[in-house]
């Protein structure tokens, strides 16, 4: 509990405090309190948290005062005594954070509470509670419930320098907001930089945010912190207006630009202990078992087309899409993609799957089936992707998350851009890899890291953030199928007409 800081309204808010070291107070009778303040102004610097700002005499006038709900790790961190009330949980955060504690009554030198009459405090608290998982109502251990509260506080304080997120439509707010949160106050959710000062950080989803916008951000001297869907996202596009249950968060760059480093790299590049690598492996055999892609769920199984033939999947990918534009290299287009892998593979059956928001006409990146012909032998356009990569011997792609899920269930991956998995010695890599990537990693040391420790996860039914596991199971039970917002029958429509449009277009060239 200690080492992670959880017990009390952990969660809460975060007041400046005096300059340490300080005495804290936490004492409910007002009149002992004015004492406990008479006799320690003189010679301590004080810090008095109320429930409520109290009519103190004017010999508190030294003493700074807190009067809200307060993250009581951030008071004894400082603290070089604190003065509580016996009943007070404050006495027994304090013990474990090795702070000296005493009671009003007694504050002579080498007084106070002991340490065996305080860890027999905590046992005797620990033994008569219970504890229950949020997210399956099943009975969990003492450390588990601290874990999970370690997991949730790691969360909350990453999120507390975020002053403002901008270009998060209304329909991604429900569900980014639960990862955003920082405790005490609701995500600054803006449309415009307003009010900010240098050093704030902003939270952007920087494709959602205009050019005038991102450069006021950076006359004002705004940090800015890279927001993304994740890499297990929904079941459901973000064309069709279904939110993002999970976010990846990054504050050096955008984890798909080769040309910047980003925290997902440095996670790539770091160790990783024997059991996150279990969990991994886990997690991994789970995702196989049960179909899981970034954008859906399900089992089937997809024929070979043909004998003694290698089969080759290229999926395709939104042509303006960021990860595109940043990471693609010499390839710019889907047709770009099918053309290499052919002169590359010219006895191989070819099969390409259009990427699904090209497919429903509502980003760029479509090609004619007379176009992808000429390359591909069989355009794919039912089933999950995933039961399209079991299927094939390899998959190429550009830069698509598809060569990371082929990666996980074992298939060889030839990359003609730079994703975030290339360079680490799994993948046949065509793009230039930069040479900052230097660690050569298995299989599941890049699950953890992709998987595990940079994305954040929203669990559907509870609305509360969760670990990658539930979140998968929740899928696959069908408990993250979410609606999109009421403009999704004229998003499809307005996808239509431009794939018709488009069709037609086409037509006339040919």
């Amino acid at each position: 509990m200690a080492r992670a800081r959880v017990g009390g309204e952990y969660w809460a808010s975060q007041p400046p405090l005096p300059q340490p070291p300080y005495t804290l107070i936490r004492v409910r009778d007002a009149e002992r309190r004015s004492s406990l303040l008479s006799s320690l102004r003189s010679s301590d610097t004080l810090l008095c948290w109320t429930d409520a700002i109290p009519r103190e005499p004017s010999n508190a006038a030294s003493a700074t005062f807190v009067s809200r709900r307060c993250d009581p790790w951030h008071f004894v961190s400082g603290a070089s005594r604190i003065v509580a009330d016996p009943d007070d949980e404050l006495v027994l955060i304090a013990a474990l954070a090795g702070r000296p504690v005493h009671f009003p009554d007694d504050l002579a030198p080498g007084s106070g509470a002991g340490a065996t009459e305080l860890l027999a405090a905590l046992k005797d608290s620990f033994a008569r509670g219970a504890y229950a998982n949020p997210f399956t109502g099943e009975a969990m251990g003492l450390l588990e419930a601290i874990e999970l509260c370690a997991f949730w506080r790691r969360l909350i304080d990453s999120n507390r320098p975020i002053a403002a997120a901008i270009g998060f439509a209304a329909w991604k707010q429900t569900t980014a907001a639960p990862l955003l949160w920082a405790g005490s106050t609701a995500v600054p959710f803006k449309t415009a930089p307003h009010g900010l000062a240098a050093g704030d950080e902003v939270a952007a989803w920087k494709s959602r945010v205009a050019p005038a916008t991102l450069a006021q951000l950076e006359r004002q001297g705004a940090k800015l912190v890279e927001v993304e869907d994740g890499f297990i996202r929904s079941v459901g596009l973000g064309a069709d207006c279904v939110p993002p249950l999970s976010l990846v968060v990054d504050r050096l760059g955008a984890y798909f630009d080769p040309q910047h480093p980003s925290e997902l790299e440095l996670i790539i590049e770091g160790s990783f202990p024997s059991a996150l690598l279990d969990r991994a492996r886990r997690l991994r055999e789970l995702i196989i078992e049960q179909g899981v892609s970034k954008y859906a769920v399900g089992q089937q199984v997809i024929e070979r087309r043909a004998e003694g033939v290698r089969h080759i999947l290229v999926p395709g990918q939104v042509e303006d899409d960021r990860s595109v534009l940043c990471g693609g290299g010499a390839v710019r287009t889907n047709k770009d993609l099918l053309s290499r892998v052919r002169r590359d593979s010219p006895d191989a059956y070819i099969i390409y799957k259009p990427h699904p928001d090209v497919e429903a006409g509502h980003r760029a990146g479509a090609l004619s089936d007379e176009e992808a012909m000429l390359y591909a032998d069989e355009i794919a356009r039912d089933g999950p992707i995933s039961a399209w990569i079991e299927m094939v011997d390899e998959v190429h792609v550009n830069t698509s998350l598809a060569g990371f899920e082929a990666l996980m269930r074992g298939k060889p991956v030839t990359t003609h851009g730079v994703p975030f998995y290339a360079g680490w010695g799994l993948t046949r890599d065509l793009g230039a890899v930069p040479g900052r990537r230097t660690a050569r990693r298995t299989l599941d040391e890049l699950v953890a890291a992709t998987l595990l420790l940079y994305p954040r996860y929203l669990d559907p039914v509870t609305r509360i953030p969760c670990p990658p596991e539930i979140l998968v199971r929740r899928l696959a039970d069908g408990a993250g199928a979410q609606r999109g917002g009421p403009l999704v029958p004229l998003r499809r429509l307005q996808g239509q007409v431009k794939r018709r449009l488009a069709s037609l277009r086409d037509w006339g060239r040919w």
